[in-house]
């Protein structure tokens, strides 16, 4: 599995009383610990999507890479080792840690019995670099000028239609 730095998740805790440059601030610790999971438009640009798994705290952008699902409802588990979400409107897995899509690859299609295990197809979602300040909890976008898939979610176009289509939804009901 790929770990690059720029597009790699990490979180830390700092007895600073200043947050790093350039971060956003989402809410008290106990808070987003509380509610599990919590979204959040940063710098008016970027939907982040921040949750709280077995003790450590992780961003990612809000829409899945593959269709624009809210990852806010999907499952956490393990595959492999590593600790996904699950797309909940696809499947597709995410791994918390550096966005990479899993799949599980077949190296022998006529094999009996069939046996798969998983793969990366590289790094799909944009993470984000989660800082807690004496409670606090910041966000620092990652704004590598590698494209990533996930960030067709994050353009106007899409913002657009999507606010378009919420709003018809909300009018039927």
């Amino acid at each position: 599995m790929s770990s690059e730095e720029d597009t790699s998740q990490t979180s830390s805790s700092s007895s600073s009383s200043l947050p790093p440059p350039a971060s956003h601030f989402i809410g008290r610790k106990e808070d987003i610990v509380k509610a599990g999971r919590v979204t959040k438009l940063v710098n008016g640009c970027r939907d982040v999507l921040v949750l709280y798994h077995q003790g450590q705290l992780y961003a990612m952008d809000m829409h899945c890479y593959h269709s624009g699902g809210a990852l806010k409802n999907g499952d956490i588990e393990e595959f492999n080792g590593l600790l996904c979400i699950v797309c909940p409107w696809h499947k597709y897995k995410i791994t918390l840690e550096g966005g990479e899509g899993l799949y599980q690859a077949v190296d022998d299609p006529l094999a009996k019995p069939l046996r798969t295990h998983w793969r990366s197809k590289g790094v799909k979602q944009r993470i984000h670099k989660v800082t807690e300040v004496n409670g606090d909890v910041f966000v620092t976008l990652n704004e590598s000028g590698e494209a990533i898939e996930s960030d067709v979610y994050q353009t106007e176009k899409y913002r657009t239609s999507f606010l378009k289509a919420k709003t018809k939804n909300e009018v039927r009901k």
